[in-house]
């Protein structure tokens, strides 16, 4: 869903997400200067970031699954070449 808008080889989606957790940790932040940290609204603010860094984790953790298979079924192909080459 988002990128690190830091990482050169992130998706787009990924950047998105980090966007969102940031305007989202902005607007909980201000809400609690200004209406105190118990407020209603902060604590809104606060659940939906909670939501974002979930999903956030969620889908790198997917990712790197995602990788660590691709990883594994290329280890698996090098250990086969050498022998279809002999």
């Amino acid at each position: 869903m988002y990128e690190n808008s830091n990482c050169s080889n992130c998706s787009p989606s990924y950047t998105k997400m980090i966007e969102e957790i940031k305007a989202k940790r902005e607007l909980m932040i201000k809400s609690a200067y200004k209406c105190g940290f118990t407020n209603e609204k902060t604590i809104k603010y606060s659940q939906e970031l909670d939501e974002l860094i979930n999903e956030y984790h969620r889908v790198m953790e997917q990712s790197d699954r995602s990788n660590e298979e691709v990883k594994f079924a290329f280890k698996q192909m090098i250990m086969v070449w050498p022998k279809v080459l002999v």
